[in-house]
């Protein structure tokens, strides 16, 4: 029995492609008792709701749906009353626009996330899993900073937040299929319109996990956390140009160049972070660089010093058919 099973959860950013796969299989396989969802766009959660009710045959009277900005501290401590556990799913993520528009993304990503662990330590909530990024590890992006600050503020809010019964830790992972922003759907539209695919530079990996796969994860993860822990999932890597034949196999290709602020290849555990990583069956733990008193240590390998968990040295890759199969599920 899963502890989220006939409990009051609340999903900030909730609209987006993992709040809605997370609501999905919470609402089919784990009897929730309450589920809110908290963003800022009331076109998206009009049409969420719209989407949900034809899916479950009418809408489900333990949806809640709150509109507000994880920036106001006072809508998210109204939001947060009489909930258990929180995903926070909420941020900014372009890239280029964070380049552009810097201190907006600080505003959402690090003021929002320390008002969400403020308003979870004030209204009792027990526990906190928070989405992290590969851009988060050695970031060299500011989109990457902000999240990287992100998961600092969620790791050590554990050193006083433990004291009030509430515990926080982070799920890191990469590219997600089937995401809002993926780039199968861009690939498709192209090949419909007989147009060449741009590639940012054939040497090119990434990290690859599925909606669902990301999802379970998440639940699990708020089974097994203690607090203070970053949860990496051990997935495979996949390269662009493989992911290219899958899509449109022969297709005309031509190189873009990689852009500003992107990493040739997905880094999620630094060097610097193996001293304090854990090899475990489905994932790699990130212990937290304070322990605190009541802290246990993780169960697992240590991973060899200097260690980096990169898409180009992973020891799994998705083949070509894989990847086409893969597409074709999801």
């Amino acid at each position: 029995m899963s502890i989220l099973e006939n409990s009051s959860i609340l999903v900030t950013g909730g609209t987006g492609s993992f709040g809605k796969a997370f609501i999905r299989e919470i609402i089919a396989h784990h009897d929730p008792r309450r589920i809110a969802i908290i963003s800022r766009d009331e076109l998206k959660q009009s049409e969420m709701r719209a989407e949900f009710a034809e899916e479950l045959g009418g809408s489900d009277p333990r949806l809640r749906w709150f509109l507000g900005d994880i920036r106001d501290k006072d809508r998210l401590i109204r939001a947060f009353h009489g909930v258990d556990y929180v995903v926070h799913a909420a941020a900014l993520k372009q890239v280029d626009t964070a380049e552009y528009n810097p201190f907006e993304f600080v505003k959402t990503n690090i003021l929002g996330s320390q008002n969400v662990i403020d308003a979870a330590i004030e209204t009792g909530v027990k526990k906190v899993v928070a989405l992290s990024t590969d851009k988060a590890s050695s970031p060299i992006n500011l989109y990457g900073a902000t999240k990287l600050t992100a998961d600092k503020l969620f790791v050590t809010a554990n050193n006083y937040s433990y004291s009030f019964g509430t515990t926080m830790s982070v799920v890191r992972y990469g590219n997600v299929m089937g995401s809002r922003g993926s780039v199968i759907p861009f690939f498709r539209r192209l090949v419909a319109e007989d147009k060449p695919l741009p590639i940012t530079d054939p040497r090119m990996t990434r990290f690859w996990i599925t909606l669902p796969q990301a999802v379970k994860f998440v639940i699990n993860s708020f089974d097994t956390m203690q607090g203070g822990e970053l949860y990496v999932p051990r997935i495979p890597s996949m390269k662009i140009t493989d992911l290219v034949e899958a899509i449109a196999p022969g297709s005309d290709t031509y190189e873009v160049g990689v852009r500003p602020g992107e990493k040739l290849h997905e880094e999620m555990i630094a060097a610097d972070d193996s001293y304090r990583t854990i090899r475990q069956d489905d994932r790699f733990v990130v212990q937290p660089t304070i322990k605190e008193w009541w802290f246990k240590e993780s169960v697992g390998d240590s991973v060899p010093h200097g260690f980096s968990y990169s898409s180009n040295t992973n020891d799994q890759w998705l083949s070509v058919q894989e990847l086409r199969d893969l597409i074709e599920l999801n």
